[in-house]
């Protein structure tokens, strides 16, 4: 949103930014320089929301948009169930990532007092409980009715919310359903789930926390938490830019990300080794408050491929630092009542930071008194307000769901924590430690003589994955 900037564009060029993660369909609204609030919802490909509002069907110009690509949790993928969803008064309208546990119970309740709903979903839910509000106790009071609708929400969410009647206000809030991210202008804000969305416009962003709500103008933004108390937070600036999360001339963002290995692991290494030596600085706090002298076993916690990150790194801790280590499904860990404490070294391998599983497992844990240390990629992401301590995977951005360099780059961390780790504990020689670090030094260019081989005219990895492609099973042996 801004002063004289253009938001249905905007909105539509973010969107676009956010079609890594996946979705079945896309949406946007504007406030136009009308008043009036109009919306485009298409099921489908981005593609076809774009194809619609450049077939006639744009809207007016504005200076506030919001938009929306869906992954269905509640109702079939359709225009009907895209987001945004308005209110019955089609004063404001909601997007919605998250699932609202109790909607059910809300849509009943807000169906007898005379609500009518047009989609299946869940998040419209959302719209009409803010409407009741707006219109009722807050008397119009745009970010208290917010504020009091949420108080009757169970489950997750990160929201955006605009009114037609406040057309310089955009409010946000967040709880459990993913990242929230505002990025600071000069008479413009932007708010997003993701910071390749904004970073064309700004590299200046705040990260909104668990249960606070943000309200942006565009002459500045304000922070609270759901009960109103204020919160003073200073941005960050994103030094990596726009076309970091671009394709860069491949045909799609895996093959670009897969020949960015050499490089990621570079960045994994720097700073860490130096002159045959292991450094890890991050570390030093957490060793001074004497949280790891007393540790006996360690368990990793990680969903998906970061689990099979710590699958790998298990053995290697195991060998290197004579201790058991245990490697786990975060949503097994949390479901099945751990039995960690003071004594049982935690590590989350997140490459978000965000996984929802991880984070919920970790607060556990933290609530036992486990020490935690974190592996992630992105900075200031919500397992890094957890740990006791953060190894960053320094890996850019990774656009392509399918994770390829923050994958190499999580072994590669474990690898040096594991030999940090056996080092401190005196089960490593200094000349078995550097040997090891030299190996995992040679290890960038050893990937990139692979991908050379891959790139070349003899190359036997592209003919071998077209026919492994069409398999339908396949058995690891070894």
């Amino acid at each position: 949103m801004g002063k004289d900037r253009p938001g249905g564009p905007r909105s539509r060029q973010a969107s676009l930014k956010l079609e890594y993660r996946g979705y079945d369909s896309a949406g946007i609204a504007v406030l136009t320089s009308t008043g009036s609030l109009e919306l485009r919802r298409r099921a489908g490909k981005i593609a076809n929301l774009v194809a619609s509002v450049d077939n006639g069907s744009r809207p007016h110009g504005g200076s506030l948009g919001i938009g929306h690509t869906r992954w269905a949790t509640h109702g079939r993928p359709n225009d009907t169930n895209a987001h945004p969803h308005p209110d019955c008064t089609g004063v404001l309208t909601v997007v919605h990532n998250g699932i609202i546990e109790n909607y059910a119970e809300l849509r009943q309740e807000l169906t007898r007092e005379g609500h009518a709903f047009h989609s299946e979903t869940d998040t419209e839910i959302l719209s009409h409980l803010i409407e009741r509000h707006y219109f009722g106790d807050a008397q119009h009071d745009f970010e208290q009715a917010v504020r009091l609708a949420l108080r009757s929400v169970i489950g997750s969410y990160a929201i955006a919310v605009v009114s037609r009647e406040q057309p310089d206000l955009l409010i946000g809030a967040r709880c459990g359903g993913g990242p929230l991210i505002v990025g600071l202008g000069e008479n413009e804000q932007y708010l997003s789930s993701d910071i390749p969305a904004i970073l064309k416009h700004t590299r200046r962003v705040l990260v909104i926390e668990e249960g606070e709500m943000v309200a942006l103008r565009p002459g500045g933004v304000s922070i609270t938490r759901l009960d109103g108390v204020p919160v003073q937070r200073e941005p960050l600036t994103i030094e990596w830019d726009a076309e970091a999360a671009e394709k860069g001339g491949y045909p799609h963002f895996v093959l670009k990300e897969i020949f960015e290995q050499p490089d990621a692991l570079r960045r994994a290494l720097l700073g860490r080794i130096r002159e045959g030596h292991l450094h890890l600085a991050e570390l030093e706090k957490m060793q001074r408050a004497g949280l790891l002298d007393s540790i006996q076993r360690i368990v990793i916690v990680a969903c998906g491929t970061s689990y099979h990150a710590g699958l790998i790194a298990r053995y290697a801790i195991e060998q290197w630092a004579r201790i058991p280590v245990e490697a786990i499904t975060a949503a097994e860990f949390r479901y099945c009542d751990p039995i960690v404490g003071p004594e049982t070294l935690c590590i989350a391998v997140t490459q978000s930071g965000e996984t929802a599983d991880t984070l919920v497992g970790i607060r556990q844990a933290r609530e036992h008194g486990a020490p935690v240390i974190a592996i992630t990629n992105v900075v200031a992401s919500a397992i890094t307000r957890l740990s006791d301590a953060v190894l960053y995977l320094q890996a850019g951005p990774e656009i392509g769901v399918v994770a390829t360099k923050t994958f190499v780059s999580s072994v590669t961390v474990l690898y040096l924590l594991g030999l940090w780790l056996g080092q401190q504990r005196g089960k490593l020689a200094d000349e078995q430690v550097q040997g090891l670090l030299s190996s995992l030094e040679h290890a960038p260019e050893q990937v990139q003589q692979i991908l050379d081989r891959a790139a070349s005219p003899g190359d036997e990895i592209a003919p071998l994955a077209r026919r492994m492609s069409r398999c339908s099973s396949m058995i690891f042996i070894g």
